[in-house]
């Protein structure tokens, strides 16, 4: 009896095997890699500050690739209206992405800022960013930038969306500057630089444009808030905005 459950179990088991082999000529293929892209304006604002002054903003992040492997571009900016004062680009950056966790990515590439105008010395720049979705939602960037001159600066971004409704939030918006050295010949102090609160309201029409209004208060710190004391300008700011967050 026992041998007989073992050559029906080798038969059985034959079996298995030979439908397994004809069954995979008709498998299909494996799922190819498949590469996307988006172009997200996180600000296209209008901003009113404390001060009279009107400027247009820019903040945008493009990007192309699969899963694990992108093409990052990156710029912001604004435009005081009526100053006389060309556009400042804060920053326009090609980077690589790399996927390294299931929410995190980093990437590293090369940077430009200063005024858009024929005679600007534009800052040229290395940088390294750390991006993603930390624990409980919170959207994080964190770049580090060294300069032609070896110059470096921290820059951190968050960003948090507390959904009202199912088209509605409310995001809090932190921002910090730090600079690791001094830079005479871009005038900036070493230290925590600037720190930029902002709470904004958003409305999604469709899913791809939501237009929002908020206020934001920015403050120098430290050496740059000594500095700019010493010249007789103001340490703060405080504003209203009016815009979209739109992407595609």
């Amino acid at each position: 009896m026992k041998q007989i459950l073992i050559a029906g179990l080798i038969t059985l088991t034959l079996s298995v095997d030979n439908a397994l082999a004809q069954s995979r000529d008709d498998w299909p293929s494996p799922i190819p890699n498949e590469y996307f892209g988006q172009v997200l304006f996180d600000r296209l604002e209008y901003t009113r500050t404390d001060e009279q002054q009107n400027i247009a903003v820019w903040d945008m992040q493009a990007w192309y690739g699969g899963d694990y492997h992108r093409l990052v571009f990156k710029s912001e900016g604004e435009n005081t209206q009526n100053d006389g004062m060309p556009t400042d680009l804060e920053r326009a950056e090609l980077l690589y992405g790399y996927l390294v966790s299931s929410f995190w990515s980093i990437q590293f590439g090369v940077g430009t800022k200063g005024e858009l105008s024929s005679d600007a010395d534009m800052e040229n720049y290395a940088v390294v960013s750390y991006q993603g979705l930390a624990p409980y939602w919170f959207e994080m960037e964190n770049s580090l930038r060294i300069n032609e001159d070896g110059d470096m600066q921290f820059i951190n971004e968050t960003e948090y969306d507390w959904q009202l409704s199912q088209v509605s939030y409310l995001q809090p918006r932190l921002e910090v500057v730090a600079n690791l050295t001094d830079s005479e010949k871009y005038d900036r102090q070493s230290g925590l630089s600037n720190i930029r609160i902002g709470l904004r309201y958003r409305h999604e029409i469709v899913r791809e444009v939501a237009p929002y209004v908020g206020v934001y208060y920015s403050k120098a710190l430290g050496n740059t808030a000594d500095a700019l004391k010493a010249e007789g300008k103001s340490t703060s700011e405080t504003g209203v905005v009016l815009g979209a967050r739109i992407w595609f």
